[in-house]
């Protein structure tokens, strides 16, 4: 359960709430990483914009940019290549997103999610210096938080880089995704 599983589960809370929301599959590097994000899409019942295994990141977002124009969409969800903190080539992949979302929705409300998986120790405060170097990440969605793993080590991702939790995910259902709450965080960690 993690980026895009919890991409899943966000579009399905935006969509409970009356968004209509599209989502985008820009990782096109991983194997199967589309066809994940298209299962996901049709178990919310939203609109899934993708393009061949291999191609480029950015045409994607772009066709999705436009999607989203056409459509008249409320929210756009861009799934990017996830471990882009390990490729040089990924990051500038990333920048070159952002350049082509700034350029054809100026102004809009953007909101960077980075996804942490609860298993990972120490690498997740390299993680989220090399992608916050990149791109003002705005929240954190702390996954797999339904197993052992009690997810100490984002208290030191939140403080060193100061970047909220936003939203932990607790299972694998399409509901399993909450708002982080800091005190029955703190509980549950030390208890």
């Amino acid at each position: 359960m993690g980026k895009t599983t919890s991409i899943g589960k966000i579009a399905n809370l935006l969509k409970s709430k009356g968004k209509k929301v599209i989502l985008a599959a820009g990782d096109t590097f991983r194997a199967a990483a589309i066809d994940q994000l298209e299962i996901w899409a049709n178990r919310v019942g939203v609109e899934l914009i993708k393009q061949a295994e291999g191609s480029d990141p950015a045409a994607v977002i772009y066709d999705a940019v436009q999607a989203v124009k056409a459509r008249k969409a409320d929210v756009l969800i861009c799934d990017t290549a996830g471990r882009l903190h390990t490729k040089k080539n990924l990051m500038e992949e990333l920048k070159k997103v952002f350049r082509i979302i700034d350029r054809e929705l100026p102004g809009v409300s953007r909101e960077v999610l980075l996804v942490l998986d609860a298993t990972t120790g120490q690498n997740a405060i390299s993680q989220a210096k090399t992608f916050s170097e990149v791109t003002d990440v705005t929240g954190i969605v702390l996954t797999k938080l339904d197993g052992t793993a009690k997810g100490g080590i984002i208290i030191a991702v939140a403080s060193e880089l100061n970047i909220p939790v936003k939203l932990i995910g607790v299972g694998e259902q399409i509901d399993d995704l909450q708002r982080f709450d800091a005190r029955e965080f703190a509980e549950a960690l030390f208890s």
